[in-house]
């Protein structure tokens, strides 16, 4: 199964929340996505859910295109009415089972996650909890500490 555009994963998780009578802020959308591509890297030898790196921003993973595209919304939930990608099959299952393990935490919970997680944090060093942050999070890292959590549960 070949990586999809970010954007594509974005609006198959805002449509499956309101399918769903849930609300996405910009914030948990961006952690669902995060978790999304790991796990996809985990369950499918490496390959990538999205092409694009993540961010380790100060909320957490980031990418920049999503940010961007829906920043307006700040911590507002994410009105904008999409309509449902064209997505396989079994991506549009994998997806719906990121939802269902991730989909009940809060965009805070999710952030929370993330701090106490090596990909992250491991992209910001030394940086102060508050500090500005643009570095990637290593995908092989990502990769490794899940396959790793994975094999722990």
């Amino acid at each position: 199964m070949a990586a999809c555009t970010a954007n594509g994963v974005a609006d198959y998780l805002l449509w499956f929340a309101k399918e769903h009578g849930d609300i996405l802020t910009p914030l948990k959308l961006q952690k669902l996505m995060f978790y999304a591509d790991a796990w996809h890297m985990v369950l499918n030898d490496g390959e990538e859910l999205v092409q694009q790196q993540f961010e380790a921003w100060v909320h957490g993973p980031v990418l920049r295109d999503v940010y961007f595209r829906f920043n307006h919304y700040r911590w507002n939930p994410i009105a904008q009415d999409v309509a449902k990608p064209d997505l396989p099959d079994v991506l549009q299952n994998f997806l719906n089972d990121v939802y269902k393990v991730f989909g009940g935490f809060s965009g805070y919970e999710l952030e929370q996650l993330t701090h106490q997680e090596e990909p992250w944090r491991a992209a910001r060093g030394d940086l102060a909890p508050d500090a500005s942050c643009t570095a990637a999070i290593d995908k092989s890292l990502t990769r490794r500490f899940y396959t790793e959590m994975s094999k722990a549960s």
